[in-house]
């Protein structure tokens, strides 16, 4: 493939996708959508909200119509809710049920079971939820999992031991239906996609700042209007077409309408660190959401030591940060990434282990990688497939390296990428030819 030039427009981001159908479950009236990702994991989430009583319509490609029950109205399924590989589908999802007198097991693929679900488990049964695990849950912090609400639940205090903005979420989600005040305490911001949502649906929801920490306070018994929604382009599917152009010589690509939620878009501050060339254009904000276009080229980038406190606004985008990494010059050391070994795979350990393949040069520590570039010279490429782990993350991260290898990248397993990106390689056959 040759330089990545012209325009291009990656899918609807994935995590506005995730709410917007959630949030539309919960108003009452029609909820009108457009850009919506129609990826495995959001068609999951579509699929649940059905079985729970929504009605929800595909018009066209990417618009969505949702006419919900609203909150408090969600319905008994009469099924299992498969929720495939979308760990946000299941954590904001048992949010949901939390607050419902209603009774929902939750099952998934394999990927999908082996992740945590004991850090939701734990607020949510705080406030009244109460769980029943299989004999293959694994002591019962995994999915095969069956949960029953209490209604009315108990408002909670929590604070998040942890950054994670699914368990944020699937706390306020359970609030929106539970009398009185639930608050969360974040110690480390993470994506607020969810308190800008609520807000715009018309949510009692407040957000302070106090001794650096986020204080988020939801009033239940809420009432949420139905609303038109414009999903911005999702930032961790434009990060592989940014790294792509900045790595490949004689790029100069446009990604259009790319979310810039300041919680998401670390990972354009630690490229331009490294002597990436990306420019916001028409910086502009739909939909509650700022956004901009991209201009993306060529750049020789320099190894760095990226600031952990970082990690949360671009938690996804390491697997392809570390590919940039391998072809800067010098050493970059990232750390404070615990939470990458608990993703759809040890991604830590996943990436190690394929960009050694690869030819780069990378040491794996407890909580992050050390990788020592090869200043701009093309990677060996691999003898061997590269071992996914059913990680669309590291199908499409080692597609990039790919492109900037002598002998090719190839990867075991690609039907995960359909999960958050149905059109990446086509996207990117397009973009290489200009």
């Amino acid at each position: 493939m040759g330089a990545l030039t012209g325009t291009i427009r990656v899918p609807g981001d994935k995590s506005i996708s995730h709410r917007s159908l959630m949030f539309g479950a919960l108003a009452i009236g029609e909820t009108k959508i457009s850009g919506l990702l129609e990826g495995h994991d959001v068609i999951a989430t579509a699929d649940a909200l059905r079985a729970m009583g929504a009605t929800i319509t595909r018009k066209a490609e990417g618009e969505w119509s949702v006419y919900g029950v609203g909150v408090g109205g969600l319905l008994q399924p009469t099924q299992a809710l498969d929720m495939g590989n979308s760990g946000t589908s299941t954590r904001l999802l048992m949010g949901l049920v939390a607050s419902h007198a209603i009774t929902a097991t939750f099952i998934g693929d394999a990927s999908l079971s082996g992740r945590p679900m004991g850090r939701v488990m734990e607020p949510l049964g705080q406030m009244g939820a109460s769980f029943q695990p299989s004999a293959a849950s694994n002591g019962g912090g995994t999915l095969p999992l069956m949960m029953t609400g209490l209604q009315p639940a108990v408002p909670i205090e929590y604070r998040l031991p942890v950054a994670s903005a699914q368990v944020k979420s699937a706390v306020l989600l359970a609030g929106l239906n539970t009398p009185g005040m639930t608050t969360v305490i974040e110690p480390v911001p993470t994506r607020d996609h969810s308190e800008r949502m609520l807000k715009g649906f018309g949510a009692d929801l407040t957000v302070e700042e106090e001794t650096g920490e986020r204080i988020i306070r939801i009033r239940g018994d809420a009432e949420l209007s139905p609303q038109t929604i414009i999903v911005p382009s999702d930032p961790s599917s434009a990060a592989f077409f940014i790294v792509a152009a900045l790595l490949v010589e004689g790029s100069d690509l446009t990604i259009e309408n790319v979310g810039l939620n300041t919680t998401r878009a670390g990972l354009i501050t630690v490229l331009q660190q490294m002597g990436g060339r990306i420019d916001l254009l028409n910086e502009r904000e739909v939909g509650g959401e700022p956004v901009a276009d991209l201009r993306v080229r060529h750049s020789a980038l320099t190894g760095i030591k990226v600031d952990p406190a970082i990690a949360p606004s671009m938690i996804d985008e390491f697997p392809v940060l570390f590919v940039a990494a391998s072809l800067a010059k010098g050493r970059t050391v990232t750390s404070g990434l615990d939470e990458l070994r608990v993703k759809e795979s040890d991604r830590l350990s996943a990436m190690a282990a394929a960009l050694t393949l690869a030819g780069a040069k990378v040491e794996e520590s407890e909580d992050g990688l050390v990788i020592d570039g090869t200043g701009g010279e093309l990677l060996r490429g691999t003898a061997a497939p590269v071992t996914t782990h059913l990680d669309h993350r590291i199908a499409m991260s080692m597609a990039i390296a790919g492109l900037v290898s002598t002998n090719g990248v190839e990867v075991d397993d690609t039907r995960p990428i359909s999960t958050s990106f149905p059109i990446f390689e086509e996207l990117l056959a397009s973009a290489s030819n200009g």
